[in-house]
């Protein structure tokens, strides 16, 4: 006499939970690196923007908009503010969401925006003529 059985055993059940458990373990790895590149793209995009208006604010007043020192800055939501407040006519252009904050440094001639991850160490700077540049950001 045979039994015909029409459903799964205990282990089958338990080996495709572990299977669904692993790939939705793996997704949600993938997932967080590309939300925090994109993060990041939003940034750089941000500082090349804030680049050209400063381009914009050297030809109207004859120099550059600062929120910090010569060598450094302190990026926060108060120099954030203050940038898009002078630059950009009180427009919010840098997104809370991007977890980033921007300040300039430099001199009236001269001028460097750096955006400053604050959930890490991650900083992307871009000089008067230059490309965005990451440092710590992995």
């Amino acid at each position: 006499m045979t039994t015909k059985s029409s459903g799964f055993t205990l282990i089958e059940l338990l080996v495709v939970i572990a299977i669904i458990g692993i790939l939705s373990a793996a997704g949600t790895i993938t997932y967080s690196g590309y939300v925090k590149g994109a993060k990041r793209n939003s940034a750089e995009n941000v500082i090349q923007q804030i680049s050209l208006a400063q381009t914009e604010e050297y030809s109207n007043t004859g120099s550059y908009y600062i929120t910090g020192g010569d060598t450094s800055c302190s990026a926060d939501a108060t120099s954030t503010q203050g940038i898009e407040t002078n630059l950009f006519d009180g427009e919010s252009i840098i997104d809370d969401d991007i977890d980033f904050e921007v300040c300039i440094f430099g001199t009236g001639a001269n001028y460097t925006v750096s955006a400053q991850d604050t959930t890490s160490t991650c900083v992307i700077t871009v000089t008067k003529y230059g490309t965005p540049e990451r440092t710590n950001c992995n």
